[in-house]
């Protein structure tokens, strides 16, 4: 009935009482990790990048804390929010967001590793490609097939086509890559 719930249920069923009572303690500590972690970064992020960018430039120091106290009560009121909707499928919005960000991102760290002849436009359209590509797939393709697999294939074939059509890389980032390639394989 509920997929978010399979794994909790088969750590009990599965395991001595004991021993999931420590899985389910460590699958617990993660939560409470990501979440303190997500709210730190989300609070300091509308306090510096929003209220005293846009709001208030002159904020003292002690301002700026309050802010923060306040966007971590915000955040967390609306996510309580969220999680008490019955109907809300948070672990359906994270498989999104990560399929969003795998599709974007992930040819882009793994080409710029492994190609040297990736641009920065290649580097762009496939970040463009990936995401467009997750949205329009979740929203109107869909297939059965999870968005971030085509995601992941277009955004591949978008850097090796932009890459390929423009200039070649400067020498400077050439002979960078192929530096930090020749000290990879001598350690």
């Amino acid at each position: 009935e509920n997929g978010e719930r399979v794994f909790l249920e088969l750590t009990m069923i599965l395991f001595n009482p004991w021993v999931a009572g420590i899985i389910l303690s460590g699958v617990l500590a993660a939560v409470m990790s990501t979440l303190s972690a997500q709210l730190l970064v989300s609070s300091s992020a509308l306090t510096q990048d929003f209220y005293k960018a846009f709001l208030r430039k002159g904020a003292s120091q002690t301002e700026l804390v309050w802010v923060g106290r306040a966007m971590v009560l915000l955040i967390s009121l609306i996510a309580i929010g969220i999680a008490s909707n019955p109907e809300s499928k948070v672990l359906g919005l994270v498989s999104y967001a990560w399929a969003g960000f795998g599709a974007a991102f992930g040819p882009v760290v793994l080409f710029s590793l492994l190609w040297k002849r990736m641009t920065r436009y290649g580097a762009l359209a496939g970040m463009l490609v990936g995401a467009v590509t997750v949205v329009v797939w979740k929203e109107f393709i869909g297939l059965g097939l999870y968005e971030i697999i085509p995601g992941f294939i277009l955004a591949s074939l978008a850097i090796l086509i932009v890459s390929r059509m423009g200039p070649a890389p400067s020498t400077t980032i050439v002979e960078r890559f192929e530096a930090a390639e020749r000290e990879y394989h001598a350690g």
